[in-house]
């Protein structure tokens, strides 16, 4: 599969655009995707697409959420990470990827892998995560987090299978269990499930695509006790045809909760998909809704 196949599906919102700007943006994308060695000027991008830069910038942030610059950025990343899970040496994959330097990708390291890349292409060998287990209204509770932040929350039946979920995802990190040190982050979630909080500020340490990025930072501004459905907020993301694109970002979040994905419902007035089960969805908007009371 070719990075422009994979652009397609990452970023459904831009599939059968007939809007121009959508279309311009498209062309832009494309491009990038087509020359991952060159490293064009904002102005020619927009020369490419008989455009000003102005407004090839405007277009970008209201269709991505990102500028030209940082599309490019994720679209070298993207190589990088294909490169190194095919088993390709980190020098290789960073030239291959249209790098131009070691220096370049270890300055984005940190925030867009979460780890340096030698680490990220051992599995995440190195990198240590803590977590901790706790009853809940819900069934169970896992929080993990890494020293940058949460990486993961989940809610089960038992602490057996939430755990087993959570080294799978991470099979080469280093995972231990650390209820003092993440006691206190488990109790805001608490909080937050009893109804004493309306809203979570915990630091994150995830990782996502530019669309992903956009709908979950979208489910954030949702207001405690309100839903919204998978087409109005494909809508507010200036894409009226992605509402399956945003559910599958929404079942893609790594951290319910925080991201309170269960805000999001279907158009029919169904619940819609929840990974932790439809009952406990409904259970999350009911006590939103008597808290609001």
């Amino acid at each position: 599969m070719d990075d422009r196949s994979c652009c397609r599906r990452c970023r459904p919102d831009l599939a059968d655009a007939a809007d121009p700007q959508l279309e311009r943006v498209r062309r832009v994308c494309r491009y990038i995707d087509e020359h991952p060695e060159a490293k064009p000027t904002l102005a020619q991008l927009a020369a490419h697409v008989d455009a000003s830069p102005y407004h090839l910038q405007r277009s970008f942030k209201a269709v991505l959420g990102i500028t030209p610059r940082q599309y490019a950025d994720q679209r070298r990343l993207h190589r990088f990470k294909r490169e190194l899970g095919n088993e390709a040496s980190v020098s290789r994959a960073l030239y291959d990827a249209g790098y131009g330097s070691s220096s370049r990708l270890y300055e984005r390291a940190t925030s867009q892998l979460g780890m340096t890349p030698a680490t990220y292409r051992r599995g995440g060998r190195g990198a240590r995560i803590r977590y901790t287990t706790t009853a809940c209204p819900l069934g169970r509770l896992l929080v993990a987090a890494t020293e940058r932040g949460v990486c993961a929350v989940s809610l089960g039946d038992d602490d057996a299978t939430l755990v087993a979920a959570l080294r799978d995802e991470y099979f080469e990190a280093e995972i231990s269990e650390d209820k003092s040190a993440l006691g206190r982050w488990g109790e805001v979630l608490l909080g937050f499930l009893e109804g004493r909080l309306r809203a979570i500020d915990l630091p994150l340490d995830i990782c996502a695509t530019a669309f992903q990025r956009r709908v979950w930072e979208l489910l954030r501004t949702i207001p405690y006790g309100e839903t919204r459905t998978y087409s109005e907020m494909a809508r507010r993301l200036g894409a009226p045809r992605a509402a399956r694109a945003v559910g599958r970002a929404c079942a893609s979040n790594p951290v319910p909760l925080i991201i309170p994905c269960h805000r999001a419902v279907r158009a029919d007035g169904g619940l819609g998909g929840y990974r932790w089960g439809a009952e406990r969805k409904q259970a999350l908007l009911e006590n939103e809704r008597e808290g609001r009371g």
